[in-house]
């Protein structure tokens, strides 16, 4: 399953909560385009049973469905792939696992990183962190020139991350870039509708063709 550049507008990450399904409801209704099932310090187990509703959730709302990291997990739930980092799994690997209907993202904090995941089937690149951000405490720090850069050198969707506000997203408009990633933009929000209603609105820049470089 190939994705469209509009499926990434605006690509929600889950953060642990006792109350993540009541959220991930919340977030689609509010106009989340794709929705990433992230689950750090989990067995495969705990996260297929954390995971089993939201993938059933998000393919009732006609949303993609990935899961972060775990391959393992993306086959048994039957999501629609799997987002693999540098230090993580391999690219061919995971597509030798999910097969080539399966959406496989990863990271990209340069051009030739970017170059070598597009070479290897990735079907679309997150890149960042393009603002200080306190979810990863090793997050890269990437430019907007950086992110620029790789657009120009790709022609598969990428997606910036890293530190995303309602505030500081208009800083990205000129980047070319398909849309963004959050997590706490969105489920760290007192209103999580509300919050990913606002975002919605203010990613459609990325959709129309001014936003490319």
């Amino acid at each position: 399953m190939k994705l469209s550049p509009s499926a990434f507008q605006l690509y929600a990450i889950t953060e642990p909560s006792a109350k993540l399904t009541e959220n991930v409801r919340a977030a689609i209704d509010g106009g989340i385009t794709m929705l990433q099932i992230r689950e750090k310090n989990c067995t495969t187990q705990r996260l297929i049973q954390i995971a089993y509703p939201l993938v059933n959730i998000c393919r009732n709302a006609g949303i993609p469905c990935i899961i972060n990291d775990n391959v393992e997990a993306a086959r048994v739930l039957g999501a629609d792939g799997v987002h693999v980092g540098q230090r993580d799994m391999k690219l061919k690997k995971a597509r030798e696992i999910l097969g080539d209907s399966a959406v496989i993202g990863t990271s990209a904090h340069s051009v030739e990183e970017a170059l070598r995941a597009e070479a290897e089937g990735a079907d679309y690149i997150g890149c960042g962190a393009v603002f200080q951000t306190a979810t990863k405490s090793d997050a890269t720090p990437l430019t907007l020139e950086k992110l620029c850069a790789i657009r120009k050198a790709v022609s598969i969707p990428i997606v910036a991350i890293g530190g995303i506000t309602a505030e500081n997203l208009p800083h990205l408009y000129s980047s070319g870039a398909d849309g963004i990633a959050v997590v706490s933009a969105i489920f760290g929000q007192p209103d999580i509708t509300q919050a990913a209603r606002n975002l919605f609105e203010l990613t459609k820049v990325f959709q129309k063709s001014g936003a490319q470089v």
